[in-house]
């Protein structure tokens, strides 16, 4: 969401705002030793994910990774200015960039962008979150939302009251942020089930040996008696981890 809608939704932004140059540096200087996959919004609509490459604030530049043959990448450069979203665990960080530029290196590309003078740090998550016990193997089944006839058991990574983040493998055809996904089944167990629609939030690369991204989504219309389905998965899940660290 841009940020003047978020202002005008949320009573104002000051409570979020990083505006100290050193408090700015500190946060992309994070993004960058992070590899923090970044995805670049259009005001077109169109989405670009990227990482950042190299912060220079005294001549005021940022450089992203950039593949130049990318048509997402020239549809944004287009539009000349984007807003940039990336992930630090449970915060998201969001700033707007502007006066993009492709610049040809002998060996790689860059995306040029102006240095933000300031970044917004906001709470990722409202609700607990859990992951599921290894034992356990919950999914959520459901349509590839560019591909209705291929049929997909992603593994949810973590759960809670608003939302879920699923593991998307390596070999299916990517989601881009933003896109709704109707008739979706989670599968908590052999027994409980709770029926919703996601909406992709954003996709972050998987650490460690995982094949795949993880898929942010957040809960749409699930309605109140899956609110308290999954409240008791949460309890019990909490109580039972809680029970196997106590043996």
């Amino acid at each position: 969401m841009p940020l003047d809608a978020m202002a005008a939704a949320g009573g104002g932004l000051e409570a979020y705002r990083l505006g100290a140059p050193s408090e700015v540096a500190t946060m992309l200087r994070r993004l960058q030793d992070a590899s923090v996959p970044l995805n670049l919004n259009a005001p077109n609509g169109g989405v670009c994910t990227t990482t950042l490459w190299a912060t220079d604030a005294a001549r005021g530049v940022l450089s992203f990774a950039a593949d130049s043959h990318d048509p997402r990448l020239q549809a944004l450069l287009e539009d000349d200015e984007a807003v940039v979203v990336g992930y630090l665990e449970n915060v998201k960080v969001q700033f707007d960039v502007h006066n993009l530029v492709l610049v040809h290196g002998e060996r790689a590309s860059a995306l040029n962008a102006s240095y933000p003078r300031e970044l917004f740090r906001f709470q990722r998550r409202d609700s607990f979150r859990v992951r599921p016990l290894l034992r356990d193997t919950p999914v959520a089944r459901l349509r590839h939302p560019m591909l209705p006839e291929m049929q997909l058991a992603l593994r949810i990574l973590d759960l809670s009251l608003s939302g879920c983040a699923l593991l998307l493998p390596a070999d299916v055809p990517a989601l881009e942020p933003g896109v709704l996904i109707n008739g979706v089944r989670i599968e908590l167990d052999l027994n409980t089930h709770v029926d919703t629609s996601l909406r992709l939030q954003h996709v972050t690369a998987m650490q460690g040996d995982a094949h795949g991204v993880r898929l942010g989504c957040e809960m749409v219309n699930a309605g109140t008696d899956a609110e308290r389905t999954l409240q008791r998965y949460i309890d019990q899940t909490q109580k039972r981890r809680r029970f196997m660290a106590a043996d």
